[in-house]
């Protein structure tokens, strides 16, 4: 297969990379007996930019071999892709996950959160940050995309801060047309479309951090 990345975002890649702080270990799961159609590109596209920073590691896992680790990352579908935390041996989770190619637009989603991850910051407001250090229940936040759609990496970059900001957050990033039964189960048309809690409610279009604080206020009300 030939190279997915072209020298000049190779450099471009490289030049953001220089501020990555902290190691970051990135979990692919795949599967050998599914039809995966994108597994093969996803794992490749993940390895070519793995191979930019020696920051970055990549671990390959089939989801039916390795179903206890799988079930960990709450991963039941390929390919899917767990940007997590390294410090020595210990593997850090943050919820951070992507399920689909990461490509297109979404490129951008996947470098933003290797440096996210690598740099322990969320990035996020005092006021969003008080919010989610009192959470009490789980919140689960599905942003469905396209590779096509130039506002779908601001829905899934901010979701992915919620989830880096707090241990019961978990954020995943669904290419809506690689998964058309989880599209379909949400009615999802048009995107970024973000699901929150298996359908207990939902918010269409990329919203600002201060209009997301106030609809989970809303939802965990």
């Amino acid at each position: 297969m030939e190279k997915m990345l072209n020298n000049q975002v190779e450099e471009q890649v490289v030049e953001v990379f220089a501020e990555l702080k902290n190691p970051v270990k990135i979990l692919f799961f795949e599967s050998n007996i599914d039809d995966c159609e994108y597994c093969e590109s996803t794992r490749q596209l993940l390895s070519e930019v793995v191979a930019l920073s020696e920051k970055l590691s990549l671990s390959v896992y089939d989801i039916h071999e390795n179903k206890a680790l799988a079930e960990k990352y709450h991963v039941d579908k390929t390919p899917a892709t767990v940007i997590a935390g390294s410090d020595g041996e210990e593997i850090l989770n943050y919820g951070v996950r992507l399920l689909g190619i990461p490509a297109g637009h979404e490129f951008t989603s996947l470098i933003r959160n290797i440096i996210m991850v690598s740099n322990r910051d969320s990035g996020l407001s005092p006021e969003t940050r008080e919010f989610l250090s009192k959470l009490k229940k789980p919140l689960q936040m599905q942003v469905f995309v396209t590779p096509t759609c130039p506002y779908c990496p601001q829905a899934v970059i901010l979701a992915h801060q919620f989830a880096m900001e707090s241990p019961l957050v978990e954020a995943e990033m669904v290419e809506a047309m690689e998964f058309p039964e989880l599209s379909n189960q949400f009615g999802v048309s048009g995107v970024p479309h973000t699901v929150f809690n298996s359908g207990l409610d939902e918010v269409v279009g990329a919203m600002p951090e201060a209009y997301m604080l106030e609809k989970l206020q809303q939802i965990l009300a």
